[in-house]
């Protein structure tokens, strides 16, 4: 076979395998261009699936976290009673908004001053029952001289339910319409008094246009700012204040309810408190839009004990005396402050 016949067959043959190479490359290039498609889409879907189960699983076991009515042990069975500190007292239920049986105790002052004196809603913490706050409940009753009505919300003590946020609304708002149902005290000096989560319970009862004409002042200690702020805080992970809200089942976003809070306001802090930051409490004066408002900063005072500390109760009779000295008008716009110890 000649040359030329040779370089004649060889051309078609170059000429496919030339095709057959650029084929190869460009089917190369698109797999691996599809594989790395396929990783990233996939490594973007599995992490996406990852925060959507995390954040389900968060959402779900959040009211664990928030709610602790049985801690301490037995905390849903035995609710210690008033009497065992002596103080005259009455065992009442009462039924929420939405039919919730609920718990409450009745402390009265004698009856020849009952009407006389102030009326205490008592909002407790995330733990335990009403039973615990007792030795506090004495000091109350003594040094302020007032009635007391403290009130389990629903899932503590001996209140029916499961404790929600928008359960524990409902409750305080059963609390405030029992004292304005009673002849028997003064509703023009209801005052409502929330610790920690109460505070939050509070703040939000006291922004209710129809149940803030019934309170008298506002009592808020050691409370905090918002629940997105706090998980943020005890985890450590400040993208946790960023998330939407939607993925929050409790909020309690009191910073941003303080704002319409115009009572006379009472704001103590315990410079001790550990499990919620003092700044907090004064991130919630500076929002409050009280005419009169008073934070009290008193130093050694932990997150449940600040009421052990000297001048406790003192403080709070000279803010009840002040206000019925000087009665807040609405359009001030005033306030003043007192560093305690």
């Amino acid at each position: 076979m000649s040359f030329c016949m040779r370089l004649a067959r060889s051309k078609p043959i170059r000429l496919l395998g030339g095709i057959a190479m650029k084929c190869w490359a460009f089917s190369g290039t698109y797999i691996l261009a599809c594989f790395l498609l396929y990783w990233l889409y996939g490594g973007f879907s599995a992490f996406f699936l990852l925060c959507f189960a995390t954040t389900g699983i968060l959402y779900h076991r959040e009211d664990q976290l928030v709610y602790r009515p049985e801690s301490p042990a037995n905390s849903r069975v035995y609710v210690p009673a008033p009497s065992i500190f002596n103080l005259p007292y009455q065992s009442i239920y009462t039924r929420s908004g939405d039919g919730t049986m609920l718990h409450m105790f009745f402390i009265s002052q004698p009856e020849d001053r009952v009407k006389k004196v102030p009326t205490l809603l008592f909002l407790h913490g995330n733990a335990g029952n009403v039973g615990h706050r007792l030795k506090n409940a004495v000091g109350l009753y003594h040094t302020i001289q007032c009635n007391i009505l403290m009130l389990e919300y629903r899932g503590y003590g001996l209140s029916q339910g499961s404790p929600s946020e928008e359960g524990l609304y409902m409750d305080a708002r059963a609390g405030i319409d029992y004292l304005s149902s009673r002849t028997d005290i003064n509703t023009n000096e209801i005052i409502v008094f929330g610790r920690s989560l109460g505070g939050a319970v509070a703040i939000n009862l006291a922004t209710e246009p129809e149940n803030s004409q019934r309170i008298w002042c506002l009592i808020l200690e050691n409370t905090f700012t918002s629940i997105p702020d706090m998980a943020a805080l005890l985890f450590g992970l400040k993208c946790l204040q960023y998330l939407p809200l939607f993925l929050y089942k409790n909020k309690y976003l009191s910073i941003l309810k303080v704002r319409s809070v115009t009572v006379p306001t009472l704001f103590i802090s315990g410079l001790a408190d550990t499990l919620v930051p003092p700044y907090m409490m004064q991130d919630l004066y500076k929002n409050c839009k009280s005419p009169c408002k008073k934070i009290l900063s008193i130093s050694g005072g932990t997150h449940n004990e600040t009421w052990c500390q000297p001048r406790y109760y003192k403080n709070i009779c000279n803010f009840l005396n002040e206000l019925r000295e000087n009665p807040p008008i609405p359009v001030t716009s005033s306030h003043w402050q007192i560093d305690d110890i």
